[in-house]
């Protein structure tokens, strides 16, 4: 399902939403489609660190790595032709959601029983994240995004339903919204 909101500012678009709701893979096709370039944070926060995400919580805390967060985020919004894959929790902190509003940010949203399954189908994800409560994995993702859905809400212009949508899709669908709001994006050839 796809919502429309009020048409996209200049800038990156962002792709906020849960983990396993398909951030990280969407960001690089809608990119292609512009002839623009990707971002994953989570990727650039271990490759900047030279740590896993797991040992920065483990050594700094969750505090040490929402600063890395806020940190890239910041630095993030200021380049062109860029689309950036947030981190789930990107919308915690006040400064980063004041720096995404104006933004043209898609909501990516699956429901817990799917954000379950794609999790443990994905080996790599479960590997280099840390818990963040002391609940189980299905009861922690009903919990977190019991939270986070506000918050998530507060910044989205678009907000689209991953859990039937094959990537492609999704992707399809979000370069189609920012043609129709009128954004500097190409068209395909």
């Amino acid at each position: 399902m796809t919502s429309p909101g009020p048409e996209p500012q200049p800038g990156p678009v962002v792709l906020v939403g849960y983990r396993c709701t398909g951030k990280s893979s969407v960001a690089p096709r809608v990119a292609r489609a512009l002839g623009w370039t990707s971002v994953d944070m989570d990727d650039a926060i271990v490759c900047r660190s030279g740590k896993s995400i797991r040992e920065i919580f483990r050594v700094e805390g969750e505090e040490g790595f929402r600063q890395r967060e806020a940190d890239l985020l910041a630095e993030l919004v200021r380049q062109p032709n860029l689309v950036i894959a947030a981190g789930g929790g990107v919308v915690l902190r006040p400064e980063n959601r004041r720096i995404l509003r104006p933004l043209p940010v898609v909501w990516l949203r699956a429901r817990p029983e799917v954000i379950v399954r794609r999790l443990v189908a994905d080996a790599r994800s479960g590997e280099n994240r840390p818990p963040l409560t002391d609940l189980d994995l299905q009861d922690e993702i009903v919990v977190l995004l019991q939270q986070r859905t506000p918050l998530y809400e507060a910044v989205a212009k678009l907000t689209i339903d991953t859990d039937e949508l094959p990537v492609e899709q999704v992707a399809e669908r979000i370069v189609a919204w920012l043609r129709a709001a009128g954004a500097d994006v190409p068209h395909s050839k």
